[in-house]
């Protein structure tokens, strides 16, 4: 350990505390640390954003990006709170691990961006996968608005109100909230999968595929379209090449369905 990330003297993180912060977690626990967010952002949504959007009469994507905002950012505020746990401040540094940035800028740029390429053809080339697993097993979920389109959570509503509800969750939805679960899901748990070998990317990918709870029809697709870009992270130990393809991609998208949204090209 070095002095950047050794804990003040006298400062020695006890019981699960330590658990989180040890270089290994175990399978069971790390199972529990996947897939927990993911059940308390369909709790989140059901409970509390979806009456409460559905109040304001706008969109039900709203409801979605309300609940993962709800979670995510005090799993994000978790990660600072664990490195004053190590550190005696807030920080990510000594939790969040693949940010020494062994690789340079300019072999982050093609990697990522390879992978960002990959994610945003495949995700949608395997769109018409996602309906298929829809329409065989999925059909009972009655999340408002489900369905293997993903817009379908907007459809049914004025341009406008589209718009601007893209709008004001886009910033959210399209980036930080994404860079969050790189931080979380790449940075935090799947550098303490050692025991696992080869398969850690692996069982990271599968696992972040099902924490999304609300959209089960998309685990096979996201299998496929992800596991690239963890898989390099994993490979490189550099958590920028996952940041570039995941939060790069969905800002793409973002940004491509809003400037879409307002020039008339699309509609809803």
């Amino acid at each position: 350990m070095d002095t950047a990330t050794r804990p003040p003297a006298g400062s020695h993180p006890t019981g699960f505390v330590a658990k989180l912060l040890a270089d290994r977690h175990s399978v069971p626990l790390s199972v529990a640390l996947h897939l927990v967010p993911g059940a308390a952002i369909v709790a989140v949504y059901a409970f509390v954003a979806a009456p409460l959007v559905r109040a304001m009469g706008a969109p039900i994507f709203a409801a979605w990006a309300m609940a993962l905002a709800i979670v995510l950012f005090p799993l994000q505020l978790f990660l600072l709170w664990l490195g004053k746990k190590r550190t005696g401040r807030f920080t990510m540094q000594g939790v969040v691990r693949y940010r020494d940035k062994p690789l340079t800028r300019r072999t982050v740029m093609w990697l990522g961006g390879a992978c960002l390429v990959w994610m945003t053809v495949v995700s949608l080339a395997l769109t018409p996968l996602d309906n298929l697993v829809y329409d065989w097993f999925f059909t009972w979920v009655d999340y408002q608005g489900a369905g293997p389109s993903g817009t379908t959570y907007l459809q049914g509503y004025p341009q406008s109100v589209v718009l601007t509800t893209l709008l004001v969750c886009g910033p959210f939805t399209g980036f930080t909230l994404p860079l969050i679960e790189e931080y979380y899901f790449r940075g935090f748990l799947l550098p303490r999968l050692p025991q696992l070998g080869k398969w850690a990317p692996i069982f990271n990918t599968l696992l972040f595929s099902v924490y999304h709870f609300w959209a089960p029809w998309t685990v096979l697709s996201k299998l496929v379209f992800l596991y690239p870009g963890v898989w390099l992270a994993w490979k490189k130990q550099d958590i920028r090449i996952s940041i570039t393809m995941h939060p790069g991609t969905t800002l793409l998208m973002t940004v491509v369905g809003i400037v879409a949204l307002a020039s008339g090209a699309a509609s809803m």
